[in-house]
């Protein structure tokens, strides 16, 4: 599946910056887990992860980067050995921080229902319950901007987490920030694609290399996975 919007003017140098979801995690509790340690890929996403470095084994990318947690160090490293690259890390590709951390909370679960969670859910378009999405804007901006310039003329790879990679890209098509969690296009190993003009974002292609190895709930426009307010 493929989206795209673009552009560009012809002779100019342009630079595409890739950023890819995670891919599965270990996660037999369910819980939402945010920026906590010790979350692993599972051995379907170490799968996922060689197949999207397979995808990408023939592309001019001269920098990998990742955010700092497990899921995303693990996913990256494939890729930045396919391309005998250094894998960097940025921590502005961190997981939007989310007071729902180590809980169990989903679409349907049960937990709107809970008075105590109340208090998190007042503004759903900020949002209430954890990092606002224009601070999440200004800085996957900015880890982007970062990555095209390390590879100026070339490719690059980011690797972040659903949330942050959503509201990036609803930004830069000029799409509220606010949105249903079911309806984002961003599944596991996917690639969001921006295409750079010099310093202008020209164009965004979306792309699922390791789709067939996406289990079917887990799909974009399906129910949302466990912690469904990142990922």
């Amino acid at each position: 599946m493929s989206e795209e919007t673009s552009g560009a003017a012809a002779g100019t140098e342009l630079t595409v910056v890739h950023v890819m979801r995670h891919g599965e995690v270990h996660n037999p509790e369910g819980v939402l887990y945010g920026r906590s340690p010790g979350f692993h890929l599972s051995e379907l996403g170490r799968e996922m992860a060689d197949r999207v470095a397979g995808h990408l084994a023939g592309r001019d990318i001269r920098y990998v980067v990742a955010s700092p947690l497990e899921r995303a160090q693990e996913t990256a490293t494939p890729i930045a050995a396919s391309h005998g690259l250094e894998l960097a890390t940025d921590e502005r590709l961190i997981e939007a921080a989310n007071v729902f951390q180590g809980k169990t909370f989903g679409v349907g679960d049960g937990a709107l229902r809970k008075p105590a969670n109340w208090k998190y859910l007042v503004n759903p378009f900020r949002p209430s319950w954890g990092e606002p999405y224009v601070d999440q804007v200004v800085r996957m901006s900015a880890a982007l901007a970062a990555a095209r310039d390390a590879a100026r003329g070339h490719e690059a790879v980011c690797v972040s987490h659903q949330l942050p990679i959503w509201i990036m890209r609803s930004f830069a098509e000029h799409r509220r920030l606010w949105h249903d969690p079911r309806k984002r296009q961003c599944t596991l190993a996917s690639l969001t694609s921006f295409t750079y003009e010099g310093d202008r974002i020209v164009s965004i292609a979306y792309t699922e290399p390791a789709i067939d190895l996406v289990p079917a709930h887990l799909r974009a426009g399906t129910k949302p996975s466990p912690g469904s307010f990142g990922a």
